[in-house]
């Protein structure tokens, strides 16, 4: 089977060749957040900034489940909520909360994944939080910070602790009580964050069932980090994320139209 991204090239009138690949790439992330039981029915958000000096980003349709968005029923807003094309439909006022601020101070993240999932929500009501008790949990360690919870997400006043607390070196937030949030330098690299995160949350439920714990040394900690970040740079989650659309494709998902 052909790759449908391929098949399915040609931008939507109105929309540059770099929108729509970003398009595609987005609702691929959220047909492969749904594929690995990541997604919240109708809820939660995935945001992309959409190439170009204009500074707009793209969130999904409130009402739809993950398994139902496609690169042309996304909605493109800008910083200020308002809606610059769609069909119509609206979007979360929590996703727009959470993502907007982001996209407007952190100018080098462009993909933003939000989740409520089991072992994330309950890894955040943890007082210790993520423990560094393995490999995966230790990949990005130094790139993860605590948000407390403040209610549902749709005080704006909220923004400012948000981005205090992810400053400027931070690309995840495991949210108090809450959920989980990856951003990233493109939608490869934060969709591989936030695999990798909810592994490593699913990993310490597991471990804590099972009794006592075994820490790596601090060395260790440190060294896996390093050894995990080193030559990526850019090119981080790129070649899992290809993989994972040529599995999309042989599956016949029309994430692409």
């Amino acid at each position: 089977m052909a790759p449908l991204d391929s098949a399915e090239s040609t931008p939507r009138p109105g929309m540059t060749q770099e929108e729509w690949q970003t398009r595609i790439d987005l609702a691929a992330a959220y047909r492969l957040i749904a594929h690995f039981g990541m997604d919240d029915l109708i809820y939660n958000h995935i945001s992309a900034r959409v190439p170009g000096p204009e500074e707009h980003f793209l969130l999904n349709p409130f009402g739809l489940l993950y398994e139902e968005v496609t690169a042309s029923n996304l909605v493109k807003v800008d910083l200020d909520g308002n809606v610059i094309s769609s069909d119509g439909s609206p979007i979360n006022p929590a996703g727009f909360v959470i993502h907007s601020c982001v996209h407007r101070e952190r100018h080098d993240l462009t993909c933003i994944i939000h989740t409520h999932t089991t072992a994330g929500v309950g890894i955040s009501a943890q007082a210790e939080g993520l423990l560094p008790i393995s490999q995966t949990g230790l990949l990005y360690k130094d790139l993860i910070g605590y948000h407390e919870f403040e209610g549902l997400a749709l005080n704006m006043e909220e923004q400012k602790r948000l981005l205090a607390d992810l400053g400027s070196d931070k690309q995840m937030l495991i949210l108090r009580n809450h959920g989980l949030l990856a951003c990233g330098r493109s939608i490869p690299e934060a969709f591989i964050m936030m695999f990798y995160l909810e592994q490593a949350c699913r990993i310490q439920i597991a471990a804590q069932a099972g009794g006592a714990l075994n820490f790596p040394s601090k060395a260790v900690q440190d060294l896996t980090h390093k050894q995990a970040m080193t030559g990526l740079g850019a090119d981080l989650g790129t070649r899992e994320f290809a993989a994972l659309k040529r599995r999309l494709d042989r599956m016949g998902a029309d994430y692409a139209r």
